[in-house]
């Protein structure tokens, strides 16, 4: 099946390079073949429109949702809200480290665009077998990933500079780290972008900041739905701001983040919001790969 070639060749360079970049053409073609309606294109472009204020950060409107990807039954399902929380045991150093913060959630919108729905079937189907260092007091034994899911709105206006990263040079705790573009606007060309970085480099600096012999990789998000996956506890990243075209207007930058990694353990600092038990309110519960297609 050509779909699951295609696959195969992002998922072996994945697996070779720690870390792969798909273009938004490419990326909507799989989807097309994973379940994505072409009428859900447009919509996941305005998604962004409806998120709500970022719990720690003025220059971010945000929602997230927390999903299991069960490669025991091949199926993908919304779980429970939970609070988050990232330290910087985990390679995460900011004003918020360690703070239990909570989001609003993802809503219908989102998690029933069939295009979104495809996204996940798509990093669920890359990451599925690719071994990856461990991390630390994540349960390895378990088949099962959790995947939070952050709709995210970066924002630049003639008071305040949008960081996607302000955090600097990080890790984000996980296994997986997806990134998807869903579109800017009054963005300047040079923004935004993502630098890619060795292990060995210091956590929290700026990534102008950043030894150049440490970078492995830069990329930038341009077109609709291009992709970035890293292996998140092999690869740091960081990203420059979001700097406005017109300085008299706002600016913005609306991306989709997956977080995925398997199960924590005691000791771990999300391990009392680690729960597996599904989202009654607005429940989702979709097959890994689409029957057809």
């Amino acid at each position: 099946m050509q779909q699951l070639s295609q696959l195969d060749a992002i998922k072996k360079e994945y697996q070779e390079k720690r870390s792969v970049f798909i273009p938004g053409d490419a990326m909507k073609d799989i989807l097309l073949t994973l379940g994505a309606l072409p009428e859900d294109f447009t919509k996941l472009t305005q998604v962004s429109n409806n998120l709500a204020d970022d719990p720690t950060l003025p220059f971010r409107k945000s929602r997230n949702g927390r999903f299991c990807f069960n490669f025991d039954n091949d199926r993908i399902e919304r779980l429970e809200f939970q609070p988050f929380v990232l330290s910087v045991e985990e390679d995460f150093i900011r004003h918020d480290s360690g703070q239990i913060r909570h989001f609003r959630g993802i809503n219908d919108d989102l998690q029933l665009n069939t295009v979104f729905q495809a996204i996940m079937r798509f990093k669920a189907y890359i990451i599925d077998g690719v071994s990856v260092a461990p991390r630390a007091r994540l349960n390895q034994d378990i088949n099962k990933f959790v995947c939070t899911v952050f709709n995210l709105r970066t924002l630049t206006t003639p008071q305040i500079l949008g960081e996607p990263a302000l955090e600097g040079v990080h890790s984000d705790g996980v296994d997986h780290t997806m990134t998807t573009f869903l579109g800017s606007e009054n963005m300047t060309a040079d923004s935004a972008k993502t630098f890619i970085h060795d292990m060995q480099e210091t956590s929290g600096i700026k990534y102008h900041q950043a030894n150049k012999t440490l970078i492995l990789g830069e990329i930038q998000h341009k077109t609709f739905l291009d992709t970035l996956l890293v292996v998140d506890h092999e690869r740091k990243h960081s990203l420059s701001p979001v700097v406005a075209q017109d300085k008299a207007k706002d600016s913005t930058r609306d991306m989709l983040i997956f977080f995925t990694r398997k199960p924590v353990e005691d000791g771990h600092v999300s391990f009392k919001y680690d729960s597996f038990n599904p989202h009654t309110e607005i429940p989702l519960s979709i097959d890994m790969l689409a029957k057809a297609g």
